[in-house]
């Protein structure tokens, strides 16, 4: 699988409605910078979970990732710790766009969340819509264009300013 939209590396997996008060607790939110909010990530499961994030590139979950408060810090948190990419068999609505207007990639995939190993490998193609872990390739609707930009670009806000023709 070859694509300018392919990321992927380390899993860490975790279980299902992960809310964001876990993912970032809400006495952080006085921040938006994406490393020091890094720090915090996942903080509520102690020290170990948060080393095996930081190790991480894809975080895999069940389903309703990003459940709770919507706040755009719980998906700038795993940027800042690295995360490339959150694949999970669900997710809040809310979380999922927060995720592409930072420019965090996140893909529903059921099959491949529940494919995935904890500590093992997971490649993403949001271009071509693919899923690749432990040998096994999974198809999911891939982003339309205008996602697949905003991604390119690094978030929504990065690709209004590219497009917006100097214009402020």
């Amino acid at each position: 699988m070859s694509s300018a939209h392919r990321v992927g590396g380390k899993v860490i997996t975790f279980g299902e409605n992960v809310n964001t008060d876990v993912i970032i607790p809400g006495r952080y939110l006085v921040s938006i910078d994406p490393a020091e909010l890094a720090e915090h990530a996942f903080e509520p499961l102690g020290p170990e979970v948060q080393a095996r994030l930081r190790a991480s590139d894809i975080v895999v979950a069940g389903r309703n990732f990003g459940c709770g408060s919507a706040r755009e810090q719980a998906a700038t948190c795993l940027i800042g710790a690295g995360i490339k990419a959150v694949v999970a068999a669900s997710f809040s609505r809310v979380f999922f766009r927060n995720a592409i207007n930072t420019g965090l990639v996140a893909v529903e995939s059921p099959a491949a969340a529940e494919a995935a190993s904890d500590g093992g490998e997971m490649w993403v193609d949001y271009d071509q819509g693919v899923v690749e872990t432990g040998g096994q390739t999974f198809a999911f609707s891939p982003y339309p264009e205008v996602l697949r930009e905003i991604l390119a670009d690094g978030g929504l806000i990065p690709h209004l300013m590219a497009n917006s023709g100097g214009a402020r």
